[in-house]
């Protein structure tokens, strides 16, 4: 967000019903696909909206720029910040993507997060959490069902594990319960909440080991013990979360193996008492 605090897309929801039918009419495009601002020239922009390049003159001194290319450095802010909104083309909403577009961005995906993922730093998560008091995991927004995902599966294995916060609860009831050497996992996939740096700054003073899981554009955080990368690109204007899903897989079936006799017993009595139970 720029100086004066107030994001691109809202500059131009502000003016859209007060615009003349031409200026409209772009407004309505560029909120639609507001990447294309990011990317196009004003001629191309101007094309794509089927307006003139004065009506893109006159639009974006109304939204309070003093040139085109001002307002497009605005709006690439924004695309970096991670809004779904600017993953979405005019080309792309036209045409549709086929089958093979998303599963060759999936396997790619899959390729490129892989490729930065050492097997040692994944055996020595997986070490740390068999060792470890209590697995603490985080996530917020579309990070949270990703950390419940990994709990749940990581149940099969461990019952030190927990995901938070819990319905109802806040944070700070559980910052004070982690201690040092501690794992905290956290998911953090875009966008992420604003004050997420200074929670992971929490939670490495707490002494806990840091697993930090980010998309492909979060900055690189060298304090933590361990930051995976998953590559998210899409087809579309979704995030393709493919690789996240491939990684809580790989963790937990690696914990699996390294837990041993341990690990195959609690399987076992998991499977006995739903039995007992007739839950499944």
């Amino acid at each position: 967000m720029n100086a004066t605090g107030r994001s691109f897309l809202s500059r131009v929801r502000d003016v859209l019903e007060d615009l003349p039918p031409a200026e409209k009419r772009l407004g309505e495009f560029v909120c639609d696909f507001p990447g294309e601002m990011a990317s196009y020239s004003a001629s191309e922009l101007a094309a794509l909206a089927h307006v003139s390049n004065a009506t893109v003159t006159r639009f974006v001194r109304k939204l309070g720029y003093e040139s085109y290319e001002e307002s497009r450095r605005h709006a690439r802010e924004e695309k970096q910040m991670g809004s779904r909104l600017f993953l979405s083309s005019a080309t792309d909403s036209a045409a549709g993507q086929s089958l093979s577009t998303h599963i060759g961005q999936g396997i790619a995906n899959l390729e490129k997060t892989f490729l930065t993922i050492r097997e040692t730093q994944v055996d020595a998560v997986v070490e740390t959490l068999l060792g470890t008091r209590r697995t603490w995991v985080l996530g917020f927004r579309s990070s949270q069902p990703f950390a419940a995902y990994l709990q749940w599966q990581m149940m099969q294995v461990v019952d030190n594990i927990v995901a938070v916060p819990g319905p109802g609860q806040t944070l700070g009831e559980y910052m004070a319960s982690i201690a040092s050497g501690d794992l905290v996992i956290v998911f953090a996939l875009r966008r992420r909440i604003a004050k997420m740096d200074d929670l992971l700054t929490l939670i490495e003073n707490r002494g806990a080991k840091l697993l930090y899981i980010t998309d492909e554009g979060a900055p690189f955080r060298a304090s933590a013990q361990w930051h995976f990368h998953c590559q998210t690109v899409a087809a579309g204007p979704l995030f393709n979360h493919v690789a996240v899903m491939a990684l809580c897989h790989l963790l937990t079936t690696r914990a699996i193996e390294k837990a041993g006799v341990t690990g195959r017993r609690r399987l076992r009595d998991i499977e006995a008492f739903g039995d007992i139970l007739e839950e499944l």
